[in-house]
């Protein structure tokens, strides 16, 4: 039997309005830690990255000194002029413009050439988040999404990752560009004066007191806007997602003003956190204009006494206003890492999530050829929180080829026994046995692959019809996928829609309808033709001629085969071998259909008032 894959589509209520602020960022620290681990496997390129961004900056850095020479020939030669001793030397100067040309084109090329290196870097690195990510939600287990706004996981996976991509991107060449041209800088400024050069970084401290200051106080809005966003996107797919409820009740303003809620913190923390980084620049280019005033006040007494040329000075004016640019553009860039911290922290706690513990990495059930499908559950207990049990001390045993029919009232605890079997959740005491074997001792796929299940809530994806049957077994024919429709009952309406089963189902599969959606999932389990069968109240979303013919195709279909049907209509279940009454999460009845109304216990009542009968 080929591998399937089971696969169900909720609806996520996220985080309601009125809930409390985000909190800062725990680690920033410990975020970039662990995005160094996945540029690790870049160092090599990225070490290669930054040899190319230093030339390009040793490059630019010069340019300026070199400039400062042909400034100091044409000086000379005025003098040199004005003495009749001769006059500019207008080769030097030209060879001087034609090294100019040289550094600033290498300058260009080289920046671009580092550019498109961390390009691909950032590219290849989202690529392993977003599939580590997208491995991580399948090894999730259920009671994860059952906390959190799918909303939420989704805009880790998009909104979040593509901050990173944005930082990877362009952030880390800035950085690296930045910090190799404040090194280069004070290098240059030191070859010309090293006391006008002291003059100039008496700024720097002043500047890296604001950059901490506002650092430390815009940190939280930036972990409250990526929050926020997530926040904001699970409310927006509730709404999407569950429209037709909302128009049907009239709940669009209260769904406005759920949204208005969550915009207006989103306002808030994103208004905040981009005033204050955007406070940087213009902090840091007013500190940075008044070394600029020293630097000319004093080059200007130097270069009248004759403490400097003035080449010399031009060139230490012009470094002194390119050494503005970087460490406003660093004080920019620290506003974009806070940023990335607030988004890596959240990408990096999901793939922390807790996942399923699988005891054995083998599916002992693929060794094999065939289960027969021998079902006991002995002792079991389970909570969705541990100290609130669902299921009491539930004891049953079911043969191979029984048809078992579990009944009960709403919140009986019908629907967490199959979660249970089929490993959607491990019970806390107890065990469930599959032919003798302790179902924890087998891998959850291995397990699934010999489920076949029909739910009451339909699930189909966008594509053809036939390969929403086929999802059943992925390398059926069309042949196999027109006999299962055959058997569901559903080949005669197919036939009548456009294109057939080449008909398009659309994202929210609402172009047909709710019977017939289920018609298509019920021959999916058919095509998957599994060892035991579990049917969630399969019929009840078609009329009762569809019904009556369905009904007759399961009953084929489930005779060999261990099945377990969840009822509500309990019409539908009179032929069972097996019929477990629960309440309150014990098996307080069991047996046939018959046996149970003879005991006029809590089986007859349920019966009878379904078909309101008054003795």
């Amino acid at each position: 039997m080929s591998d399937r894959k089971q696969q169900s589509k909720n609806i996520s209520f996220g985080r309601r309005p009125g809930m409390g602020p985000a909190e800062k960022a725990k680690d920033f620290r410990g975020a970039y830690k662990e995005l160094f681990k996945y540029l690790g496997a870049e160092k090599i390129v990225i070490g290669f990255t930054v040899v190319i961004a230093l030339i390009a900056t040793i490059m630019g850095g010069i340019a300026p000194r070199v400039l400062g020479g042909a400034t100091d020939e044409i000086e000379q030669g005025l003098r040199r002029m004005l003495t009749d001793t001769g006059g500019i030397n207008f080769d030097r100067v030209g060879m001087i413009m034609i090294t100019m040309l040289i550094l600033h084109g290498t300058n260009i090329l080289f920046n671009y050439i580092q550019g498109y290196i961390m390009n691909g870097v950032s590219i290849r690195v989202t690529y392993k988040l977003r599939t580590a990510l997208s491995d991580k939600i399948h090894r999730l287990p259920l009671k994860y999404f059952d906390k959190n706004s799918h909303g939420d996981v989704l805009s880790r996976i998009t909104n979040d990752i593509d901050t990173l991509t944005n930082t990877l991107n362009t952030g880390m060449s800035q950085l690296i560009m930045s910090m190799m041209s404040v090194i280069i800088i004070i290098i240059m400024m030191l070859t010309i004066s090293p006391l006008l050069t002291l003059i100039a970084m008496l700024v720097m401290p002043l500047s890296a007191i604001c950059m901490r200051f506002i650092v430390k106080r815009s940190q939280k809005y930036f972990k409250a806007q990526q929050e926020t966003l997530g926040k904001l996107n699970g409310h927006i797919e509730e709404m999407l997602n569950s429209h037709i409820i909302i128009k049907s009740f009239g709940g669009e303003r209260d769904s406005i003003e759920g949204f208005d809620v969550y915009n207006k913190e989103l306002y808030n923390a994103g208004w905040k956190a981009t005033f204050l980084s955007g406070l940087m620049m213009p902090i840091i280019g007013f500190i940075a204009n008044l070394g600029y005033v020293a630097v000319v006040v004093m080059g200007g007494i130097f270069a009248l006494n004759g403490f400097i040329t003035v080449g010399g000075i031009q060139a230490f004016i012009q470094y002194t206003r390119h050494f503005g640019q970087p460490i406003a553009q660093l004080a920019g860039i620290a506003g974009v890492l806070q940023q990335t911290a607030a988004a890596a922290e959240r990408v990096f706690a999901f793939l922390a999530e807790e996942e399923e513990y699988e005891k054995t990495t083998t599916s002992l059930l693929g060794s094999s050829p065939q289960i027969r499908g021998n079902v006991i559950f002995s002792n079991v207990n389970f909570g969705y929180e541990p100290d609130k049990p669902v299921i009491h001390n539930f004891n049953a045993t079911i043969q191979h080829g029984q048809k078992v029919a579990i009944v009960g009232q709403t919140g009986a605890g019908k629907t967490t026994i199959v979660k249970l079997l089929m490993r959607f959740y491990d019970v806390n005491d107890g065990s469930i046995m599959v032919d003798n074997q302790d179902i924890r001792d087998y891998t959850r796929d291995g397990l699934r692959s010999y489920f076949g299940m029909v739910l009451q809530d339909a699930w189909l994806f966008s594509g053809s019809i036939a390969d929403n049957i086929r999802y059943g077994k992925l390398n059926a024919t069309d042949e196999e996928v027109k006999t299962a429709a055959q058997v569901a009952q559903a080949h005669h309406f197919i036939r009548t829609l456009p294109d057939g089963y080449q008909m398009q189902i659309n994202e929210e599969a609402d172009n047909i309808s709710v019977g017939q959606k289920q018609l298509l999932t019920i021959a999916r389990t058919i095509l998957s033709n599994p060892e035991i069968l579990i049917l969630d109240e399969a019929t009840s979303n078609v009329d009762t001629r569809t019904e009556v013919l369905i009904q007759r195709a399961m009953d084929n279909l489930m005779k060999g085969r261990t099945s377990f049907v969840i009822a509500h209509r309990l019409s539908t279940i009179r032929s069972a071998d097996l019929i477990l009454v629960m309440k309150d999460g014990d098996i307080v009845e069991q047996g046939t259909h018959e046996f149970l109304l003879s005991q006029g216990g809590v089986y007859t009542n349920l019966y009878n008032s379904q078909f309101d009968v008054v003795e």
